[in-house]
């Protein structure tokens, strides 16, 4: 199409444009863009936790102990309406019973006499009636309790219809109560937000107190005000059993609890959290001591004031999830609603007890399966980092084409730019995170990118050797290869788009990016820099172009004999194959906390180099298993890595108290800090198996569909070849593999494919241009005009991602390198594997589906 209408025109200038628009408030000051015109976009990019710093927490709602409670509460209903007594408040008749309890998840009891079944069933009707669940506006029924009766033995359980119902319930109130504890902290633009069906994912970017937002969000907070049982005293109840109706509890300081002081409590309620209307953190005038003051509301000040003005003299315990924060004896009734509350605070853990307080409690525990925290120093570092090594790779990248096509290297330069204007700002108008790996997607972008101009300049050229005016051969050219493009495009995106399905974090930011990327790159190369070149071919009107300058990699009319190698390839590739394998199962994987969970804790001395001698002594005697310690870039910097716990999540929190505890504050700043429980790891294990093998699939129906199925098994094949030889160079390295690991290894996939369907793209147009040749000759003459094209791509791709490797920083120096890895075995794959292995598939010209593409290289020569 050399035409461009006046309506393309102006959209295809408009698009840049907007693009340039959103992108442009990352270039200044967020001050400076909130300043500018109000009808320009002034939103910057949303940066991740990994380059602002900030607290990643994905807690878990705890099933069972909603059903635990669920159970308590049926308990209670089925005694209450046996012994007659109502919700409503009426009286009802009394049933006989003995042996009520909660056994194996089930409520039973014996009626006394048999013959009261029919009066018993009818008393439970109101316990066992069922529910209503409001969804889309629309009420459903909902039974929660089923009950069985057998010879007067009741039974009844609890389905798993209402326990999900529960459990949802229990998370929508969970995030509204964390959000107001979150806020209560006054940060700023906090992420709240459910994932799955019974987890909360907390970011809170900027906030260097992990332990604190860790502490607000563990504790239940179910405040209750109880009195003491002073029949019996603690010592007497812990060695014989409570009183009916009472339970022996553990104070809630530290102090008391070392002193061995508990407290004999009745389970009955005298006024619970839910009729406080404030609470403040304050100081008696007396003692200048901390204390949390605190409001009843109108029904709670009444209970709270008859309750104390008949028990002048008697202690009442103030109990916070089951434990006594303080236990003061009533001097005087209190009438006010109002009082305070003592329990050897300082000035934070009574903020914080306020905090919780005013937040109201949680339905249910909270448990962290998953933390990730990186301190702001840490996070600045790698905007510096991912800020230099995507000038540097892109500077190289612009020189490097310029130096091989000259003036069109320039417009390929244009175009990659205003790719990378459309990247940014379309994660600016979306509103997407910018991770570092995201950071990784943009600078492979800037590689990859390339990949499509050269495709189309290629084509340009060979249509100049064949005698094309230069108007012919641009738009001939052009349309060549955009068919290829499409196919080595759309091949990538699978694999990005599953990765953003099954990934998680900072890995969907990376497959976001590269999926962007992949629609600004098919919309730069094909309309924008054919723009540029149709405006400038038309208005100059050369009668000749040129397409190189300096450089010249390949030259022209190559024809060397890739096929006859195949008879050492194959057998180098088994090799290497097998020899991934052997140290696979004999050396393993070095497995990140990510897959094998434990914790990872990044510090910085800040007093000379860190003694890691004396580091690891400290930690050897905490207990913790297996903990190493080693040097992670400067000799300042230590990565210490703490191998997962026994007894689940909650030991994995206490392991990371241990580390900071023996550690301490003191001339050491925790730049990182990650933990990641068994529950967790597991998923993400099984996560990025099927994740690899569903791009696998996936891609395999796609080169089928468009393809022949030889195609379709040898892409997959040598996909395969390059994942497999990819992994056991980690095992014999022994590199971290974590989840950024197998984000690199879905990039490979992709790249391996976008360079064989390249190829495979040539072979299937040969195949029906020369039907009367050999198909090893076939196979050569398609490899030989495009290893241009190969060698092109792979340079400027690899140029990107040493420059990421050099100046990205420690952290993502495994992934970048997994990517260089790739890059060069996914070329070798491409030519080597993916075209030989089509002569064992036994292709043969006339397998071809001719009509599939008609009028699409159907000329077939009279000298072929």
């Amino acid at each position: 199409m050399i035409y461009f209408s006046p309506g393309k025109t102006l959209l295809v200038i408009l698009t840049v444009l907007v693009g340039l628009v959103f992108a442009a408030p990352n270039l200044v000051s967020e001050e400076t863009a909130e300043n500018w015109p109000s009808w320009l976009p002034s939103k910057q990019m949303v940066l991740g936790l990994d380059l602002q710093g900030g607290s990643h927490l994905l807690i878990q709602v705890e099933r069972d102990g909603i059903v635990e409670e669920r159970l308590q509460n049926l308990r209670d209903d089925v005694r209450n309406a046996l012994r007659g007594r109502n919700a409503d408040g009426t009286r009802g008749e009394r049933t006989g019973y003995t042996g009520l309890a909660v056994t194996n998840g089930i409520v039973q009891f014996r009626l006394r006499n048999n013959d009261d079944v029919d009066q018993a069933k009818k008393s439970l009707e109101e316990v066992t009636r069922p529910s209503f669940s409001s969804v889309f506006g629309a009420s459903t029924a909902i039974t929660e309790v089923v009950m069985e009766e057998n010879d007067g033995l009741f039974r009844l359980s609890l389905t798993d219809e209402g326990i999900q119902q529960r459990v949802a319930s229990a998370v929508q109130q969970s995030i509204e109560v964390v959000r107001r504890r979150i806020d209560e902290l006054g940060t700023t633009e906090p992420t709240i937000q459910r994932q799955g069906f019974d987890r909360i994912l907390v970011q809170v970017p900027g906030f260097d107190d992990p332990e604190r937002l860790k502490e607000l969000l563990s504790q239940t907070a179910k405040l209750s005000f109880r009195f003491v049982d002073q029949s019996i005293t603690a010592a007497e109840a812990e060695r014989t059993r409570p009183p009916v109706g009472a339970r022996l509890l553990d104070a809630q300081s530290e102090e008391e609890q070392a002193a061995g002081i508990k407290y004999v409590v009745e389970d009955r309620t005298i006024v619970s959290g839910e009729d406080l209307v404030d609470a403040q953190p304050g100081f008696t005038q007396q003692t200048n001591e901390a204390v949390v003051t605190f409001r009843f509301n109108t029904a709670g000040a009444r209970k709270f004031g008859r309750a104390t003005q008949d028990n002048v003299g008697r202690p009442f315990a103030i109990v916070l999830d089951d434990k006594v924060v303080s236990a003061p004896t009533i001097q005087e009734p209190i009438l006010g609603g109002s009082g305070q509350i003592t329990g050897n605070f300082d000035v934070d853990s009574a903020n914080n007890f306020a905090i919780l307080l005013r937040a109201g409690a949680l339905p249910a525990e909270l448990t962290i399966v998953e933390e990730r925290t990186v301190g702001p120093g840490l996070g600045q570092d790698s905007i510096d980092a991912g800020f230099w090594a995507s000038i540097v790779g892109s500077i190289a990248v612009i020189v490097f084409m310029i130096l091989v096509y000259g003036r069109f290297g320039i417009i390929a330069d244009l175009a990659l730019m205003a790719n990378i204007a459309l990247i940014i700002g379309a994660l600016t108008a979306l509103g997407a995170t910018l991770t570092l790996p995201g950071i990784a997607g943009i600078v492979l972008t800037v590689g990859m990118a390339v990949d499509a101009n050269v495709l189309i300049f290629e084509r340009v050229r060979e249509e100049l050797r064949a005698g094309r005016k230069p108007m012919q051969a641009v738009d001939a050219g052009y349309s060549r290869a955009l068919g290829t493009i499409l196919d080595a495009n759309i091949t990538t995106f699978i694999a990005a788009a599953i990765l953003f399905f099954l990934g998680s974090g900072p890995v969907k930011g990376f497959a976001v990016t590269l999926a962007i990327g992949i629609f600004a790159t098919v919309f730069c190369a094909v309309t924008f820099s054919r723009f540029i070149v149709v405006k400038w071919v038309l208005r100059s009107k050369p009668k000749t172009l040129s397409l190189r300058w300096i450089l010249k990699l390949i030259p022209d009319g190559t024809t060397f004999s890739f096929m006859r190698h195949r008879l050492w390839s194959f057998p180098l590739s088994v090799i290497m194959i097998v020899a991934s394998l052997g140290l696979f199962f004999i050396n393993g994987l070095n497995l990140g906390i990510d897959f094998k969970g434990g914790t990872l804790v990044e510090i910085e001395t800040t007093d000379g180099p860190a003694d890691i001698g004396n580091i690891r002594s400290q930690l050897s005697t905490l207990g913790l298993g297996d903990v190493e310690v080693q040097e992670f870039g400067a000799p300042n910097d230590i990565l210490i890595r703490v191998q997962q716990q026994d007894g689940g999540e909650k030991a994995q929190q206490e392991a990371i108290k241990k580390v900071r505890a023996s550690l301490g504050e003191e001339n050491i700043n925790y730049r990182r800090v990650e933990v990641v429980g068994p529950r967790v790891s597991e998923e993400l294990t099984r996560a990025g198996s099927i994740a690899v093998l569903a791009a696998l699939l996936a891609v395999l129906v796609y080169i089928w569909f468009r393809f022949e199925w030889h195609f379709a098994v040898g892409a997959v094949i040598a996909t395969i070849h390059d994942v497999a030889i990819t992994i056991g160079l980690f095992a014999l390295l022994q590199l971290d593999f974590n989840l950024s690991t197998i984000a690199a290894v879905l990039t490979i996939v992709g790249y391996s494919l976008n360079d064989t369907v390249v190829v495979y793209d040539r072979i299937r147009e040969n195949l029906r241009k020369y039907k009367k040749r050999a198909v090893s000759a076939v196979l050569d003459l398609a490899i030989n005009e495009t290893l241009s094209r190969t060698t092109l791509t792979s340079i400027t791709t690899l140029l990107a991602l040493l420059s990421l490797y050099v100046l990205g920083g420690e952290v993502i120096r495994s992934f970048t390198f997994a990517m260089i890895w790739g890059v060069i075995i996914g070329t070798y794959s491409s030519i080597f594997i993916a075209a030989p292995i089509l002569i064992l598939l036994k292709l043969r010209p006339g397998q071809i589906d001719e009509t599939r593409e008609a009028g699409k290289g159907d000329e077939e020569t009279a000298s072929a």
